[in-house]
């Protein structure tokens, strides 16, 4: 996965967490605009979300930050 993608991410995960607090979801589009603006980043996110980890539609911010940050 780039680091441009793991900075976004972990962007989008702590500004979630500090506006709705620890227990937010998201699923992987959140770090994405409504346009598909950048096909190949989206693709790595959703590879890496659904395809590498299995992960359901929603998982809890903090959880997906912190397997970024461990480099799962």
């Amino acid at each position: 996965m780039q680091e441009e993608l793991k900075a976004k991410i972990i962007a989008v995960c702590d500004k979630k967490i500090a506006a709705k607090g620890e227990n937010v979801g998201l699923s992987f589009y959140a770090f994405f605009a409504n346009k598909n603006t950048d096909p190949e980043m989206l693709m790595q996110a959703a590879t890496w979300w659904i395809h590498t980890h299995k992960l359901d539609h929603f998982e809890k911010a903090h959880k997906i930050k912190q397997m970024i940050i461990e480099g799962d």
